[in-house]
């Protein structure tokens, strides 16, 4: 892994790719190795914390290395628990538990992995306090962002969050952590091809700011990691100290870019489609889901870049038609975050002269960026990851609505608005479901 990069951002003399001098991030410290949860309080005292910490975790991570921060910070201040319930769920209610139960707190500590880091770092970002976390696997890339995953009003949003002061990653813990979350984490890092496509189609066809500096920080890993995936499965520890890397990197990606585009478009929206109105799914986690969602994005973004020259049209979308999707109060969420990319008249003589115009350049930049969906699946296979909907138990009708209407819960413009657009989504939604057997 290059942890000399690492150490670069963290230093602030990466050179920006974009231009503009060095990058910088706002994370004091990264550290991946083993034993660290038994020296929590040296890790913790140059971040400023402050004397009385509060440690959110649930009753999984209390076990795994609760125990031992807290015991570890307990000589250097007051270390009280905020323990939440069996699988938090990433809310604005726990976020509100969290923030109710560490009121006397001067700082916070996250002990847990993707929705205990995201419900501690937004609680954190709504008080004003700074937060550190331990993690307890290698399972998603938001330990070093500065956004959240929340549900508010039932609608799944990125939220501006705290990026945390220190993020420590006990490589004993990983390797420890149950396989389908170890896999999850590689779900969560192979997307990087299908986001990067999306992002640049939107900037070559829509005029949407794009960086290439969240990939850079990926480029000198990412071979090995798809190359290693069947160690990952093992819980060989070198393969599972690179997954780690990756998704620091990734992290920092979306912090450099304020947001998480560089790794979160289309095959994010299905899954956050899925979360929001998937009652009664088996639980599943995150990286899962995104696991088998770039898959499906993947052969999208293939069959769309593939074709000669789309001719695009306007569709029937409008507040009534997102109101019946989703109902009137969340259908008029939908509606007002998805207005900015609506494709009214204009838009679409825009989209469809852009087209015309670049359509063949555009699609050699794509290709460039891209990676074949059959390599994303053997490389999810041998990582011991789902590949297929049925895997999780979700029912073939539910992903193809999933498919289909993701693209209304955000305005992030992607293959899926693209293919719509074209009039290819329903075709090919309609092969995908058999074709992965649902």
């Amino acid at each position: 892994m290059s942890q000399r990069n690492l150490e670069r951002i963290l230093a602030g003399t990466y050179p920006d790719p974009d231009g503009g001098g060095m990058l910088s991030v706002p994370v004091r410290a990264v550290v991946i190795d083993s034993g660290l949860a038994a020296v929590a309080g040296e890790l913790i005292a140059p971040l400023d914390l402050g004397a009385r910490l509060a440690v959110v975790m649930d009753a999984a991570t209390r076990h795994v290395a609760g125990e031992a921060v807290i015991a570890a910070l307990a000589g250097r201040g007051r270390a009280a628990s905020v323990v939440l319930g069996d699988a938090p769920h990433p809310d604005m209610d726990t976020v509100r538990q969290v923030m109710a139960e560490s009121t006397d707190a001067d700082g916070l500590v996250a002990v847990g992995s993707g929705s205990i880091n995201d419900i501690t770092k937004h609680a954190a970002h709504l008080v004003g306090k700074p937060y550190a976390v331990f993690g307890t696997a290698p399972s998603m890339n938001g330990y070093t962002s500065v956004s959240a995953a929340i549900t508010e009003d039932g609608l799944k949003k990125s939220l501006p969050s705290t990026a945390p002061r220190g993020v420590f990653l006990d490589l004993d813990v990983l390797a420890a952590a149950p396989k389908r979350l170890i896999a999850a984490g590689f779900g969560d890092s192979i997307c990087r091809s299908t986001a990067q496509t999306d992002w640049l189609l939107s900037h070559l066809m829509t005029g949407t700011p794009y960086r290439e500096a969240p990939f850079a920080l990926l480029a000198e890993d990412e071979a090995a990691l798809i190359a290693g995936a069947a160690a990952l499965a093992e819980g060989d520890r070198t393969a599972i100290g690179l997954l780690a890397h990756t998704l620091v990197m990734s992290g920092f990606g979306m912090t450099i870019c304020g947001g998480s585009y560089p790794a979160s478009q289309s095959e994010h929206l299905v899954a956050h489609y899925m979360d929001m109105l998937g009652h009664g799914l088996p639980p599943a986690y995150h990286g899962e889901h995104i696991a088998v969602t770039t898959l499906s994005i993947a052969r999208l973004q293939e069959r769309i870049i593939g074709l000669p020259s789309p001719t695009v049209r306007r569709n029937g979308d409008s507040r009534g038609a997102f109101q019946d999707c989703f109902g009137p109060a969340l259908g008029d969420a939908c509606w007002q975050s998805f207005l900015p990319k609506f494709l009214d008249d204009a838009r679409v003589k825009r989209l469809q002269e852009a087209v015309d115009e670049r359509w063949p350049d555009v699609r050699e930049r794509l290709k460039r960026v891209g990676r074949p969906a059959t390599e994303i699946e053997s490389a999810l296979r041998a990582a011991g990851g789902p590949t297929k909907p049925s895997a999780l138990g979700i029912p073939g009708p539910f992903y193809r609505e999933a498919l289909l209407n993701a693209r209304k819960i955000r305005d992030r413009f992607g293959i899926l608005d693209l293919a719509e657009a074209a009039g290819e989504l329903e075709a090919f939604v309609a092969g995908e479901v058999p074709m992965v057997e649902c």
